[in-house]
């Protein structure tokens, strides 16, 4: 599993955070009937900016989650545009330089993904993926590196990508105390399951002040129902926002820390 396997060197660990990142999904209790823009608590504008530590690395980078706009489509029809971008702190460019980009486009009514893309530059080794889903149990993907590979996926209809799979997450009223939800993922052409478990309100700390939020632990497992990786942890607000606070990730050599540092649109 590509965008979920955790680094073993420093020097991929950080082109691997903003994949960690977007691996808190949920879109189960979504309707898929709805006729009108689903009401969410982020809207066009909005962009989340992230410190990233790593280990000794104390600012180890900057992440962005921005919802670009929302652009119309065909027969009445709307997707929110999503972008994410990260680099690493000048420091560590001059070690290893890397460019990561991934943008979603989801539906306004159903916040189901349309197509997704994940561009990364890492050294001068550059690949882009595409994954375009049909909306009838169908994804394809493609990757682009010097060569071409292509394939097709049966999957479930209410599969997420893993960026739009955030904003989905914000949207979903979960509670504490609420049982563990499952929910399929596709990533680089391949099919995954994510378990949520909901855990306590917790204070977090953030460059916004200290917020409270809800704690999620999230474990991913492949199609033959082994884990893929070491578990992860998002803390969402507990207010109308729905801000993904921090996430945390334990890796072979360390672990990865995104805290909310700003907050603007």
């Amino acid at each position: 599993m590509t965008y979920f396997r955790l680094p073993t060197t420093p020097s991929r660990a950080f082109a691997a955070f903003m994949l960690v990142t977007v691996a808190a999904l949920a879109t189960s209790t979504i309707p898929s009937s709805a006729q009108a823009d689903r009401p969410v608590p982020f809207k066009a504008g909005e962009t989340l900016t992230y410190d990233v530590s790593w280990t000794t690395f104390v600012t180890a980078g900057q992440a962005t989650l921005s919802v670009k706009e929302r652009r119309p489509g065909a027969a009445g029809s709307a997707r929110y545009y999503i972008v994410a971008e990260a680099q690493p702190s000048s420091v560590l460019q001059r070690l290893y330089r890397l460019h990561y980009k991934a943008e979603s486009m989801l539906d306004t009514r159903t916040l189901r993904p349309s197509r997704a893309t994940v561009f990364s530059d890492e050294n001068g080794r550059t690949r882009h993926k595409t994954t375009t889903f049909r909306g009838n149990g169908t994804v394809d993907y493609e990757m682009k590196t010097a060569s071409l590979v292509k394939s097709s996926l049966k999957i479930p209809i209410e599969v997420q990508d893993p960026l739009g799979a955030i904003y989905v997450l914000r949207a979903i009223p979960f509670k504490v105390g609420q049982k563990p939800f499952v929910i399929p993922v596709a990533d680089s052409g391949k099919a995954y399951t994510m378990r949520v478990t909901v855990g306590a309100r917790e204070s977090v700390k953030t460059g916004i002040g200290i917020v409270s939020g809800i704690k999620l632990m999230l474990a991913v497992t492949g199609s033959d129902g082994k884990a893929t990786d070491a578990p992860m942890t998002v803390w969402i607000s507990d207010d109308a926002r729905r801000l993904p606070l921090k996430f945390v990730a334990g890796l072979s050599v360390g672990s990865f820390q995104l805290t909310l540092a700003r907050v603007t649109g």
